[in-house]
């Protein structure tokens, strides 16, 4: 065996127990800043995912109904208040859900709307989420 194999070896183990000690402490110290700062639950924008929801209930073969306005509200999410507003290009308003506060999260897209029996026009789908 040549000289140089002796060195700068370390015990299996010790180097299991080095590294769960570093992940360990990275973890608690992320854990830390983000009960200090806030930083998670500020940066997540609820209304986005809650705005997918809102338009899978609302849509049939592609087409939001907004009849379904009311139903669509059970998307938002628990300890949460939601409002729902469909804006057609012909002027028509629907719309669920209590008065939204300036600063709620906010997802709008572009939406095919049925405004009547067999006619359907291009609108907007504003979907605000706020605690």
């Amino acid at each position: 065996m040549s000289p140089s194999s002796d060195r700068a070896t370390t015990e299996p183990l010790a180097a299991l127990v080095a590294v769960f000690a570093i992940t360990l402490g990275v973890s608690l110290y992320a854990g830390v800043v983000d009960e200090a700062f806030g930083t998670l639950d500020d940066a997540r924008n609820i209304a986005t995912p809650t705005a997918d929801t809102v338009e899978q209930r609302l849509s049939s073969a592609g087409v939001v109904r907004p009849e379904r306005v009311d139903n669509a509200l059970d998307a938002v999410p628990a300890n949460y208040h939601g409002n729902v507003t469909i804006t057609a290009t012909t002027g028509e308003r629907w719309g669920g859900g209590r008065e939204p506060p300036s600063n709620a999260d906010t997802e709008t897209r572009t939406v095919s709307v049925r405004v009547g029996p067999g006619a359907v026009r291009r609108g907007t789908l504003t979907v605000r989420v706020w605690r």
